[in-house]
């Protein structure tokens, strides 16, 4: 394969307005798969296009997480560098340690335990939003607080004290809507916060995530204090700040294509294949992803890799690959089968993968029973996008019926 010498600025795309993924990443799957790019901080590194190449780079031990920790020079969206104690930090052994402690009280018998309670909070909300009355922000009437309250109830954090996790996501997520300082302030917060629980939960036990991940034990090992704050701030993180942007960017992209929500609507059985398909074409990143440093050479693509140097993968990019998908722009809420990418694979798939897939399932299809004429109360490029953050979405999603 022949290589452009090119060096392309990433992400490729300023502020994102929509969901659309960037059609350059097409191009570069048909002629460039493995290219250089520079990140805003750390210099250069590889961004990898194709289906299969991202799932070795995604499984492959050569490519280290921990090797990012702490380290200035790795490339990177944001202002500061990886942390170190966070699952997605973490490499073999010490990753395999957590993760086969977490699996212990992550199970999902006890995720789908939770559905009827997350049908209890989507529902209130919607009768809240259905009694104020047309046009309705969805983002602030379901979006954000359905997440953060699931998840702090998982981990048993009072109600009283709920608030305080709602708008922390966008601080951890930051690129440019906050600075250090302000991500600093508000990590030690929640570290803090999070930290003061898990001694209650090791002088009072309860019945609740965080008390089982104090429980955990694996051959009279178990999880430290630091280790089970970081897994709760972690947890809280990926679990609140992609949700909460997803259920958004979903039913903005049924809304918008108003034949994909009378199918739904008219056919409800297909809720889960659709979210599915919803998580395979939405682009609900800002391009950038988290580094991998090789540890060793490696070929991927037939583009040595050599030792020390970064690797980026776009899951979203690696979804739209026509190899795999048939027709991989269209938005088919029928596909069978649908491998998609979104949650990685291997060594760092998403804990909370079948979390986020039970919330989402939830509030979509909630949303189409309680409310089967919903539209845009706004033309579609009236709808106001997030800006500075890792993640995208609608900052507001203002609806009626």
């Amino acid at each position: 394969m022949t290589m452009n010498s090119e060096v392309r600025e990433y992400p490729f795309i300023g502020e994102p307005a929509g969901v659309e993924v960037d059609p350059l990443y097409a191009r570069l799957r048909r002629e460039e798969p493995v290219s250089r790019v520079r990140l805003p901080y750390g210099g250069e590194g590889w961004l990898v296009t194709r289906y299969e190449d991202t799932k070795k780079v995604f499984a492959d031990p050569r490519f280290s997480r921990a090797a990012t920790v702490g380290r200035e020079d790795v490339p990177r969206t944001t202002p500061e560098p990886a942390s170190g104690g966070f699952l997605l930090s973490m490499d073999p052994p010490e990753h395999s340690r957590l993760r086969r402690l977490v699996a212990k009280a992550f199970t999902n018998r006890r995720v789908e335990r939770l559905r009827p309670r997350v049908q209890e909070i989507v529902d209130a909300r919607l009768e809240e939003i259905e009694r104020s009355g047309p046009p309705a922000d969805l983002v602030r009437g379901l979006a954000l607080p359905l997440p953060i309250t699931v998840l702090c109830e998982m981990l048993g954090v009072p109600p009283q004290d709920q608030d305080r996790f709602r708008d922390f996501s966008d601080a951890i997520l930051s690129t440019t809507a906050y600075t250090r300082e302000e991500i600093f302030a508000v990590r030690d917060a929640l570290l803090a916060y999070l930290a003061g629980m898990v001694r209650q939960r090791r002088e009072h036990p309860a019945d609740d995530l965080l008390g089982a991940l104090v429980a955990a034990r694996d051959e009279g090992d178990r999880l430290s204090e630091e280790e089970l704050v970081n897994l709760g701030v972690g947890l809280l993180i990926a679990g609140h700040g992609t949700t909460a942007n997803q259920i958004s960017n979903f039913t903005y992209v049924l809304l918008t294509r108003p034949d994909r929500w009378d199918l739904l609507r008219d056919r409800p059985d297909l809720v889960p294949g659709a979210v599915e398909e919803l998580l395979r074409y939405v682009e609900f990143g800002t391009g950038g992803s988290f580094a991998r440093v090789a540890t060793e050479d490696v070929e991927v693509g037939g583009v040595l890799v050599r030792a020390g140097e970064a690797v980026f993968v776009n899951a979203q990019a690696a979804n739209r690959d026509e190899s795999v998908f048939d027709h991989p722009d269209d938005v088919d809420l029928t596909r069978r089968p649908n491998p998609h990418l979104t949650f990685g694979h291997g060594l760092h798939h998403c804990l909370g993968a079948q979390l986020a897939r039970l919330i989402l399932q939830v509030a979509i299809g909630s949303l189409l029973q309680r409310f089967p004429a919903l539209r845009l109360a706004v033309p579609a490029d009236e709808v106001p996008w997030k800006t500075g953050l890792l993640v995208r979405g609608p900052n507001a999603l203002p609806v009626s019926w």
